[in-house]
């Protein structure tokens, strides 16, 4: 296992090293320019509009459940492990914070135009079905030449869902937050194959794969009226638990944030290694902001495509305010929680445990109860996480198929089955493949945006002129 461990963290050093890195942060600050800071400027009106339904527009669910939807499949446990995971003291550290925000901020225009290709280039049959994202906007936008692109995308799109995002990260991060409560100490255990596994695992992840089953097999509908439940109600008690640390800890505020600045441009090396941690704390950063928010990887898109609009330009907008929530708010909350209490300095911590500890340190509250309350936000986040990214996978697999549903049908027990075995795989492991799917799922997609931008700039422009003079609605 040691050495798969390797061969992974070898292949995931070249798909996210500098050229992916700079490719991203590129399009964002190529496409932010081209746009006008519009992610700065309109985000009043983004957010407005999030919670506005737009009169006379076609599609399958509301603008809003398409962003809940799109927001189920992004905050997850990026948002609570996978920061953890990118500052810790042996990774990028909390400067890895300031890179997450800086792609957040470029990734905010980036959203922007995956939302706007996906309802200009989305297909939508007789019964109402609508099937959008990168595969279509590529092919339809760049041109049948390039169908080969889409089906690339479309591809490793299955994948992501299916070896990353979706199964494996979401459901090893709720059993690992499960054991942590339950079983800290792995006092019951049972041995699988040679390996030991407590009970809390086994059951946790049962009780999951279960409660996935029964969602899963509804399809956009049943998983998008969940998501409209749980989203909003578990990020409204999270982010309320993480302002209650800042405010009892405020007096430690100017040193977490100095020290975030001061990490991020240091020039030390890592551990004793060659590297210097600003490098690492942008990849690790970018790869953790992109994997979080997943603003350039073309997920969303595939949400946003069956929103209820007719204005490519509003459901942009209302898309990118999926990044704001997911990085700018809970992602540096969490960041914020753990630099404040030290928990990244902990050693012998991983991934959930380190946002655990910064609970139990940081919260006036018993330490059983605030790593309660942090086990229920991460096992709901993941769940819903599992569900939104089981429906793109789908309509990756329904394009690669040519909208052969027995196909589909088939997918969904395979990636029920993933969920099932998610639980008994190492946290390095799980992480380093979801970051490598990550990378070649983005690929196609940067081109598209690199491709289509004078598309998305010039109708932004006429939109806005067009708003300006009363002739769409506010």
């Amino acid at each position: 296992m040691e050495k798969f461990t390797k061969i992974l963290e070898t292949i995931d050093g070249y798909v996210w090293g500098i050229p992916l890195i700079v490719l991203i942060m590129a399009v964002g600050i190529f496409l932010t320019f081209r746009l006008r800071l519009l992610q700065i400027f309109h985000l009043p009106k983004a957010l407005k509009f999030m919670f506005q339904n737009e009169n006379g527009g076609k599609g399958e669910i509301s603008s809003f459940a398409a962003l809940c939807t799109a927001l189920s499949a992004t905050i997850g446990t990026g948002n609570i492990v996978g920061v953890a995971t990118a500052i810790g003291v042996l990774s990028g550290g909390p400067g890895a914070l300031l890179w997450m925000w800086i792609a957040a901020l470029l990734g905010m225009a980036t959203k922007f135009s995956e939302g706007f290709l996906a309802i200009k280039y989305r297909r939508m049959d007789a019964d109402g079905h609508v099937c959008g994202g990168p595969f279509y906007y590529i092919e339809y936008g760049m041109g049948k030449k390039w169908k080969w692109l889409a089906k690339v995308f479309a591809f490793f799109g299955a994948c992501v869902g299916l070896f990353g995002i979706g199964t494996f990260s979401q459901v090893n991060g709720i059993s690992s937050a499960v054991q942590a409560f339950f079983d800290p100490k792995k006092e019951h255990t049972v041995n699988i194959f040679g390996t030991d596994y407590t009970w809390a695992v086994i059951i946790s992840g049962l009780l999951i794969t279960i409660f996935a089953a029964l969602v899963i097999i509804g399809g956009i509908k049943r998983i998008s009226s969940i998501s409209q439940v749980v989203v909003p109600f578990m990020a409204v008690v999270y982010i309320v638990a993480c302002l209650s640390l800042i405010v009892i800890n405020i007096q430690r505020l100017p040193h977490a944030v100095a020290l975030i600045f001061e990490q991020a441009f240091s020039f030390k090396a890592v551990a004793g290694g060659s590297l210097p941690t600003m490098f690492i704390a942008i990849q690790k950063g970018v790869a953790r902001g992109i994997f979080s928010n997943e603003a350039g990887l073309g997920s969303a898109p595939i949400a946003a495509a069956a929103a209820q609009t007719k204005e490519p330009v509003r459901q942009g907008l209302v898309s990118m305010t999926g990044t704001f929530i997911d990085t700018i708010v809970i992602c540096t909350l969490t960041g914020l929680s753990i630099v404040l209490t030290g928990a990244w300095q902990v050693d012998g911590l991983e991934g959930v445990q380190v946002t655990t500890y910064a609970f139990q340190n940081g919260l006036p509250l018993p330490k059983e109860l605030s790593a309660f309350v942090l086990m229920l936000c991460l096992v709901f986040f993941a769940f819903t996480t599992i569900l939104g990214w089981d429906y793109y996978s789908e309509r990756c697999l329904e394009y690669l198929s040519g909208g052969r549903m027995k196909y589909v049908k088939v997918y969904r027990w395979i990636y029920i089955l993933a969920v099932f075995i998610g639980p008994y795989m190492t946290v390095s492991a799980v992480w380093t493949i979801a970051d490598i799917f990550n990378g070649l799922m983005a690929l196609p997609n940067m081109i598209a945006l690199f491709a289509l931008s004078g598309v998305v700039v010039k109708e932004t422009k006429h939109f806005f002129e067009r708003h300006r003079n009363g002739e769409i609605e506010d």
